[in-house]
């Protein structure tokens, strides 16, 4: 998910449960619009590749995100701005308080994508 608050979300995703979350969040950063001024993207360490980095500098983004602490060459973060990340948390908690998003009862992806949606709507009124 991309998420730009904790009620507002950018972009979405599903991924299997045996798949690296990586590929599709590069699919989604990609898919967005390139920002006109360098914009900040605070990442999750499941998203420190190299790969992953270098697709989002090259549109546009500064990328805020740690490294693995078995880095062979770590580099440096804005440790400050990192701590805001916690906002996009918060959506995932206001998104797990819908218990059908939160139990995942719906084995199709389009219908539990669908109330995931839904939800997110929801968040978005109040």
């Amino acid at each position: 998910m991309v998420s730009a608050n904790d009620k507002l979300a950018l972009g979405l995703s599903l991924s299997g449960g045996n798949e690296h979350d990586a590929p599709e969040g590069r699919k989604l950063i990609t898919s967005m619009i390139k920002p006109g001024t360098k914009t900040r993207l605070l990442m999750d360490k499941a998203y420190e590749g190299d790969e992953t980095r270098k697709t989002a500098e090259e549109l546009g983004y500064i990328t805020i995100v740690p490294p693995k602490v078995n880095r062979n060459n770590p580099w440096k973060y804005d440790k400050e701005l990192y701590k805001q990340r916690n906002i996009v948390e918060r959506l995932f908690r206001r998104i797990k308080e819908f218990r059908r998003i939160f139990t995942r009862y719906d084995k199709l992806d389009d219908i539990f994508i669908g109330f995931v949606y839904f939800g997110l709507s929801i968040i978005m009124i109040k």
